[in-house]
């Protein structure tokens, strides 16, 4: 179960670069090799064979510090580096934009790897890279449960979890900048959204109290981790279980297969 967009202008998610500048955008992570340097114009009449361009070397970029996200990439097989913005991100959202649990989830991820492409910019990058930026969201009957905020939210998180069935959303922004010189840049830009259905076993408050002891709810949306002991507390998952966790490295690859030529 997915949706996605895809921006083949300029302009850019909120508060991102690009926007209202006159930079043509790419469609596929392929079109980054059209954009190396040009050779130059042979003289009229003559036949000077065309050479082609080299195609420009591919960096991917993790706008994320999740240890989860960086294994799940790893073992797709894509090369990358992490890279947090300076300056954190405002994950805050307007009523009308949380209505849409999937919207918002997407309007995050363009954010965080917007911030690291803004950055990225600043410093005339060249060669060819990926920014990719994730957010993972809990929705059950429309409420978005996000990180709890302390022990007592993460119980009241878990009871109200208990023995129903939720939705995981993570939402992938993908982030193409070709820059084959200083003086060119083309950059565009894909966003999508995985769901998957979580469906919790009825839990006792003792065992939602030994859960929270383990102390691994505190930075997970819906207070629990399905990759560690959060497992038990699950009796069926439908949908990928690499969205449940963070990233749906699976479907990224996918769509976008050239990221495995990363170096």
């Amino acid at each position: 179960m997915s949706e996605e967009t895809f921006e083949n202008e300029a302009a850019a998610a909120e508060g991102a670069p690009g926007a209202g500048e006159a930079v043509a955008a790419e469609s596929a992570l392929g079109a980054g090799e059209a954009a190396a340097a040009e050779g130059a114009a042979a003289a009229e009449g003559a036949e000077t064979p065309e050479t082609e361009p080299a195609p420009l070397p591919l960096t991917v970029v993790l706008a994320s510090g999740s240890p989860r996200r960086h294994r799940l990439l790893n073992e797709a097989g894509v090369k990358h580096v992490v890279r947090l913005p300076q300056v954190p991100v405002d994950e805050t959202l307007e009523p009308d934009q949380l209505a849409d649990p999937a919207e918002a989830c997407k309007k995050l991820a363009e954010r965080k790897a917007g911030a690291v492409v803004q950055e990225l910019l600043a410093e005339n990058p060249v060669g060819m890279f990926a920014v990719i930026g994730a957010d993972t969201m809990v929705v059950k009957d429309g409420q978005i449960f996000g990180k709890p905020a302390n022990l007592s939210d993460g119980k009241h998180m878990l009871r109200q979890l208990s023995g129903a069935t939720h939705s995981v959303i993570t939402a992938v922004s993908l982030w193409l900048i070709s820059a084959p010189d200083a003086e060119k840049l083309s950059m565009g830009f894909r966003t999508f959204a995985d769901e998957s259905l979580v469906t919790f076993k009825s839990l006792t408050d003792d065992e939602i109290a030994d859960y929270l002891r383990k102390g691994e709810s505190f930075d997970k949306a819906g207070a629990y981790a399905i990759q560690g002991e959060g497992r038990h507390l699950v009796s069926s998952v439908q949908g990928a279980m690499d969205t449940v966790i963070g990233l749906p490295a699976k479907k990224l690859v996918e769509q976008f297969p050239d990221l495995l030529q990363a170096k």
